[in-house]
C-alpha cells in the first residue's frame, strides 16, 4: 500500500516551506507561476490530497457545524434538518448531527463533546428537559468560550446569540380565529408540548382568538398532557362533550390519534367538527381527511439558521445579536369548512 505524501514531503522536494506549498496548492497570487506549476504537477503526480484534520488546525477551522436536534421522529426538525442541510452544502460546509432525545445530559455531553474543536459553532433547538430545568449553563458556557451558537423554535433568553423563531402565538391565534370564522364556538385543545416555550405561545395565542371574538375562555377543554400520560383517554373525555364543535392540535402525533377518536366517534368532519393541528408534516397530507395545518416552513428556518450561523462565522461579526421571526402559513384541507 503506498503511502499518502504530505505536505512536508512535498516542501522538502522543493526545499521551500509547507506555508509555500499550501499556498502553491491553493493557486494564490502570492507564489510565481513557476514554483505553482512546479509544485501542483508534482502534488498531482504522487497522488496528493489535502489532510482535513490537520488543515482544520492550521487554519482553526474545521468548516464544520454542529446540528443538536431534540426528536428527530418529529416531522417539523426534519424538514428544518434538510434546511440546514442543503444550505451547509451550498456554503461548503459539512455537518456533524445529534440527537438530544429530549434529554438535558444527552444535549449537555453532546455540546461538551463538540465543542471541544470538532465544531466551528452549532445550530441547536433546546431540548424539553433543558427547558423544564431552565438550565442553560453548558450552551452560556459555549458562548463565552467563542462557539457561536444559532437557537432555532425553542429559545430562552438566557441565552445571547443569534436565534430563529417561529411566531407560534400568532400561527395559533390565527388557526383559531380561522375556526371561528368557519362557525366553531366552542374550540378544545390539546397540547402534549406544554412544557415548552413554543406550546405556551400557541396556548396564548388561541385565547386571545377567543377574547377578540367574545367567546369564554375554559379551562377544562384545554387539554395539557406529559409525553407519559395518556392521550387517547383525555381525549375521549373532552370529545364526549357534544358542544364541542372544533379543536386545535399544537402539534401533528396528537391531531392523528384525536382525528381516529373524531372518526370512531361518527363526528361529521369538518361540519359538526373542525380540526387544525400544527405542523405541515407528511402525516397529515395522507390521512382521511386530510387535516387542515399551520405551516411553520422548516426548510425555511434551517436555510436562515444555517445562513446567520456562518456570516457571523465567516465576517467574524461582533455585531448585535439578532432574532429572525418566521411567519407561518394556514393550509387548508378536508377537516376545515372554507371560508
Amino acid at each position: 500500500m503506498i503511502s499518502k505524501i504530505t505536505l512536508k514531503q512535498i516542501a522538502a522536494e522543493f526545499n521551500v516551506s509547507i506555508a509555500t506549498v499550501s499556498k502553491a496548492l491553493n493557486d494564490s497570487h502570492d507564489i510565481s507561476v513557476k514554483t505553482k506549476q512546479k509544485i501542483q504537477e508534482f502534488a498531482k503526480a504522487h497522488h496528493y490530497k489535502p489532510n482535513k484534520v490537520a488543515l482544520s488546525l492550521l487554519n482553526k477551522k474545521t468548516k464544520t457545524l454542529g446540528v443538536i436536534i431534540p426528536n428527530i421522529m418529529n416531522s417539523f426538525f426534519t424538514e428544518v434538518f434538510v434546511g440546514i442541510e442543503e444550505k451547509a452544502s451550498e456554503l461548503g460546509y459539512s455537518l456533524i448531527s445529534c440527537i438530544s432525545n429530549e434529554s438535558f445530559e444527552k444535549e449537555v455531553n453532546t455540546v461538551e463533546l463538540l465543542k471541544s474543536g470538532t465544531i466551528d459553532g452549532f445550530i441547536i433547538s433546546i431540548a424539553e428537559e433543558t427547558q423544564i430545568n431552565q438550565n442553560f449553563t453548558h450552551l452560556i458556557d459555549a458562548v463565552n468560550q467563542g462557539v457561536p451558537i444559532v437557537l432555532f423554535d425553542r429559545v430562552t433568553d438566557a441565552i445571547e446569540c443569534d436565534k430563529v423563531i417561529v411566531n407560534d402565538f400568532e400561527g395559533a391565534r390565527h388557526a383559531t380565529d380561522h375556526l371561528i370564522k368557519t362557525g366553531c364556538k366552542k374550540i378544545a385543545v390539546v397540547s402534549v408540548i406544554d412544557n415548552l416555550s413554543v406550546g405556551k405561545l400557541r396556548v396564548e395565542g388561541y385565547k386571545k382568538a377567543l377574547t377578540d371574538n367574545n367567546l369564554p375562555i375554559n379551562e377544562k377543554i384545554i387539554v395539557r398532557l406529559s409525553k407519559n400520560e395518556d392521550l387517547e383517554t383525555a381525549m375521549k373525555i373532552v370529545l364526549a362533550d357534544k358542544t364541542i364543535d372544533g379543536l386545535l392540535c399544537l402539534e401533528e402525533s396528537s391531531a392523528i390519534t384525536s382525528l381516529d377518536l373524531i372518526k370512531a366517534m361518527k363526528y361529521k368532519i369538518p361540519e359538526e367538527m373542525a380540526m387544525i393541528c400544527f405542523t405541515n408534516g407528511k402525516l397529515t397530507q395522507h390521512v382521511t381527511p386530510t387535516i387542515t395545518t399551520i405551516s411553520q416552513h422548516g426548510k425555511f428556518i434551517g436555510e436562515t439558521a444555517t445562513t446567520m450561523l456562518v456570516n457571523r462565522l465567516e465576517n467574524k461579526s461582533e455585531a448585535e445579536f439578532s432574532t429572525k421571526i418566521i411567519k407561518t402559513s394556514l393550509i387548508q384541507r378536508g377537516t376545515t369548512l372554507p371560508i
